[in-house]
């Protein structure tokens, strides 16, 4: 069975534009950055990897709703006191990601964690979809 066919990536539809979720969240090209994932699958969960580097918790949220998990960061970098930044390339940048699925995950059970940049996720797959081992009389 293909990953995809349970739990499809889709971009934000705040890529490029701003919307009520991200209006006050944008770089300086006044976009929503989607980061980079993977997505694993074992018979029990999918498990989801998100590249957030810089991103803390407390500017992170992940909401899980009817068919879509959606994670949205911030990265917002600080001067240390009395330091003057020459050159910089890198920007405050919000993250978004929207991925849909087809309510086969056990939302409740969805735990996250966030260490170094990854938040790393695991979607318990509903029972209805996980195998099972049929006892033959």
């Amino acid at each position: 069975m293909n990953i995809f066919n349970q739990i499809v990536p889709r971009l934000s539809r705040s890529v490029g534009r701003k919307s009520d979720a991200a209006a006050d969240e944008t770089t300086n090209s006044g976009q929503t950055l989607k980061p980079l994932f993977e997505v694993q699958e074992t018979n029990e969960a999918w498990g989801l990897t998100v590249q957030l580097p810089g991103v803390t918790k407390e500017n992170l949220e992940l909401t899980a709703e009817n068919d879509q998990i959606v994670i949205v960061g911030r990265r917002a970098w600080q001067a240390p006191a009395g330091w003057t930044a020459l050159y910089r390339e890198s920007v405050d940048s919000p993250y978004r990601l929207v991925l849909e699925h087809d309510n086969n995950v056990d939302v409740a059970k969805i735990a996250a964690e966030l260490k170094d940049g990854l938040l790393k996720v695991s979607l318990p797959k509903a029972e209805a979809v996980k195998p099972r081992k049929v006892t033959i009389s």
